[in-house]
This record gives structure tokens, sequence and C-alpha cells, in this order.
């Protein structure tokens, strides 16, 4: 695959439900034993700061959430349900806790590792949940706060997505704030976690 160039730091400078629309199509990519891992985003949700009581910052700051109020273009990683690592973009001013979840991807390449990650050949399924994504790109709590314009995990610069091919619904798996629609996905994409019309 031909190289991609990163995102301008610029972009994350803009605020979080407008990230979080145009990061779909852009390109998530890690290097991985001489191998580029790529995914293209297809899903993303938006957590946006101490008043959102879905956010992790609707505690205050915290050893846990305190990427969260560092500087944009960061990578936020969390561990949930004692299972799962979810990936988050930081988005927003400094000291303000906002981020977007990263909820499926398309894989682009590497799909011979991103299978054996996921331990299944079943090509809708590698990716179509924040927890997948993180299995199939091998992400944990060693990434949190890697700079997501480094060398070791990224975002490039993809396709830009019409907004008549975008779905606005309510965000998924939450029991507070549900009344917010900052879930987007493509809506012609089979890699999308699930669809709902909400």
């Amino acid at each position: 695959m031909n190289s991609i160039d990163r995102i301008p730091q610029d972009f994350y400078d803009q605020p979080t439900l407008d990230i979080a629309r145009s990061l779909l199509g852009k390109y998530l990519i890690r290097p991985c034993d001489q191998n580029l891992l790529v995914g293209k985003i297809v899903e993303t949700e938006a957590y946006i700061g101490e008043d959102d009581p879905a956010c992790h910052a609707a505690v205050g700051k915290t050893s846990r959430n305190e990427v969260m109020y560092g500087p944009p273009a960061y990578a936020y990683i969390y561990f949930i349900y004692g299972m799962y690592y979810c990936l988050n973009v930081v988005t927003e001013k400094e000291g303000f806790p906002a981020a977007v979840l990263l909820r499926a991807l398309e894989p682009i390449a590497g799909f011979d590792i991103i299978k054996q990650n996921r331990q299944t050949e079943k090509i809708y399924h590698l990716t179509n949940g924040p927890g997948k994504i993180c299995q199939a790109f091998k992400l944990d709590r060693n990434f949190n706060g890697e700079n997501l314009r480094g060398n070791k995990l990224y975002i490039g610069i993809g396709e830009e997505i019409r907004g008549d091919n975008i779905a606005q619904t309510a965000r998924i798996g939450i029991k507070q704030g549900i009344e917010h629609r900052w879930r987007f996905y493509i809506k012609d994409s089979p890699y999308v976690s699930q669809k709902r019309a909400k």
C-alpha cells in the first residue's frame, strides 16, 4: 500500500462533533512487524466534557482519564468489562476533556495479521466494534497517550465522505446521555458495528 500522509494538527483543533463526522473515511494506521495494519474509519462516537454523563470526564480528572485533558491528537485507550481495550482520539483544546471513540473500521491492509490477532476469518467481524479494533491492531494501555501524528500509531488522510452518506444516531451501549445524537457512521458500510435509526 502506498504511503498515507498524516492528518494535519489543526484537524484536531475543531469541535469534537465536527471531528467525529470528519474522521469517517480516514485511515487508522499501525506499523507492525514490518507491515502496516490499515483500517478505514467507518463509525465514530463523540464524548464531550464533564457535563456529558456518558463521558469518562463526568467524574472529573482522574489518573484513568487524564489523557483526555491533554492536547488534541493523542490516543486515549481504556480497559472495559475486564476484557476489552477501546481507542479514542483526544480532541479540542488542552484542559477541556473531549474525545472521539473509534467504533468500527473497514480493514484495508494487513489482513493476515488482523485475522490472526482476531482469530477469525469473517471479514465483516474483524473490526466492527471498538474492542475488536484494539484486538485486531494489538492496541492496549501501552498506547495510551500516544501521539496520533507519530510513528507507532497514526491517522492518515483518506476519502471525504459526503454528508448524505453519513448516518447520525444516539450513542450505543450507554445508559446516560442517550439524548445526544453523537454517533456517526457511513450508511452503506457493511463494517459498521450495528445500524440503528434513532
